[in-house]
Protein backbone atom coordinates (compact mmCIF):
# COMPACT_ATOMS: atom_id res chain seq x y z
CA UNK A 1 0.00 0.00 0.00
CA UNK A 2 1.11 3.52 -0.83
CA UNK A 3 1.65 6.44 1.87
CA UNK A 4 0.65 9.34 1.35
CA UNK A 5 4.69 10.82 0.78
CA UNK A 6 5.17 8.19 -1.55
CA UNK A 7 1.81 9.32 -3.83
CA UNK A 8 2.84 12.89 -3.38
CA UNK A 9 6.46 12.43 -4.62
CA UNK A 10 4.79 10.11 -7.76
CA UNK A 11 1.97 12.99 -8.39
CA UNK A 12 5.37 16.06 -8.49
CA UNK A 13 7.58 13.79 -10.78
CA UNK A 14 4.34 13.11 -12.99
CA UNK A 15 3.80 16.25 -13.09
CA UNK A 16 7.53 17.78 -13.62
CA UNK A 17 7.22 15.61 -16.10
CA UNK A 18 4.41 16.74 -17.77
CA UNK A 19 5.72 20.31 -17.53
CA UNK A 20 9.24 19.53 -18.65
CA UNK A 21 7.29 17.96 -21.72
CA UNK A 22 4.94 20.70 -22.67
CA UNK A 23 7.80 23.23 -22.48
CA UNK A 24 10.01 20.83 -25.06
CA UNK A 25 7.21 20.48 -27.51
CA UNK A 26 6.05 23.97 -27.75
CA UNK A 27 9.08 25.92 -26.87
CA UNK A 28 11.02 25.32 -30.00
CA UNK A 29 12.12 28.27 -31.46
CA UNK A 30 11.12 28.44 -35.19
CA UNK A 31 13.31 31.00 -36.65
CA UNK A 32 12.84 33.33 -39.23
CA UNK A 33 16.02 34.90 -40.89
CA UNK A 34 19.26 32.83 -41.60
CA UNK A 35 22.63 34.72 -42.02
CA UNK A 36 25.58 34.07 -43.60
CA UNK A 37 29.42 35.22 -43.07
CA UNK A 38 32.30 33.87 -44.51
CA UNK A 39 35.86 35.69 -42.91
CA UNK A 40 33.74 37.17 -40.21
CA UNK A 41 32.28 39.66 -42.97
CA UNK A 42 28.06 38.81 -43.06
CA UNK A 43 27.64 38.12 -47.12
CA UNK A 44 23.71 37.33 -46.64
CA UNK A 45 20.82 38.26 -44.41
CA UNK A 46 17.44 37.78 -45.22
CA UNK A 47 14.36 35.45 -44.55
CA UNK A 48 14.73 31.53 -43.92
CA UNK A 49 11.73 30.94 -46.12
CA UNK A 50 13.19 32.63 -49.42
CA UNK A 51 14.67 29.61 -51.38
CA UNK A 52 18.18 30.80 -52.41
CA UNK A 53 21.55 29.08 -53.41
CA UNK A 54 24.77 31.42 -52.05
CA UNK A 55 27.69 30.45 -53.96
CA UNK A 56 30.83 31.50 -51.73
CA UNK A 57 34.56 31.28 -52.25
CA UNK A 58 34.43 27.25 -51.24
CA UNK A 59 31.50 26.66 -50.22
CA UNK A 60 27.51 27.13 -51.57
CA UNK A 61 25.00 27.64 -49.00
CA UNK A 62 21.31 26.29 -50.04
CA UNK A 63 18.08 27.68 -48.17
CA UNK A 64 15.02 25.69 -49.37
CA UNK A 65 11.84 25.35 -47.93
CA UNK A 66 12.86 27.08 -44.30
CA UNK A 67 15.71 25.11 -43.71
CA UNK A 68 19.90 25.78 -44.70
CA UNK A 69 22.46 23.55 -45.48
CA UNK A 70 25.95 23.24 -47.13
CA UNK A 71 25.61 21.81 -50.31
CA UNK A 72 28.98 22.11 -51.58
CA UNK A 73 32.20 22.72 -50.08
CA UNK A 74 35.85 22.23 -51.37
CA UNK A 75 37.60 21.74 -47.70
CA UNK A 76 38.95 17.95 -46.99
CA UNK A 77 37.08 16.37 -44.18
CA UNK A 78 33.09 17.81 -45.72
CA UNK A 79 31.69 17.62 -41.82
CA UNK A 80 29.64 20.96 -43.24
CA UNK A 81 28.28 18.85 -46.11
CA UNK A 82 27.10 16.16 -44.11
CA UNK A 83 25.45 18.16 -41.38
CA UNK A 84 21.84 17.83 -40.97
CA UNK A 85 19.67 20.78 -42.68
CA UNK A 86 19.29 23.39 -39.70
CA UNK A 87 15.45 24.88 -39.03
CA UNK A 88 15.11 26.18 -35.71
CA UNK A 89 16.36 29.82 -34.08
CA UNK A 90 20.05 29.68 -32.29
CA UNK A 91 21.25 26.79 -34.89
CA UNK A 92 24.24 27.10 -36.82
CA UNK A 93 26.55 25.11 -39.48
CA UNK A 94 30.13 26.19 -39.26
CA UNK A 95 32.90 24.92 -42.11
CA UNK A 96 36.33 25.58 -39.92
CA UNK A 97 38.81 25.53 -42.88
CA UNK A 98 36.77 27.79 -45.47
CA UNK A 99 35.87 30.90 -42.04
CA UNK A 100 31.77 30.41 -43.17
CA UNK A 101 29.28 30.73 -40.35
CA UNK A 102 25.48 29.62 -41.18
CA UNK A 103 23.48 30.44 -38.80
CA UNK A 104 19.67 30.99 -37.72
CA UNK A 105 17.98 33.54 -35.90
Amino acid sequence: MLKKGDILIIASVLLLSAVSSAFIFTGKNTGKAVTVQENNSTVYSGSLFENKTIELEGNTVVIENGSVFISNADCKNQICVNHMPITAGGESIICLPNQVLVEIE
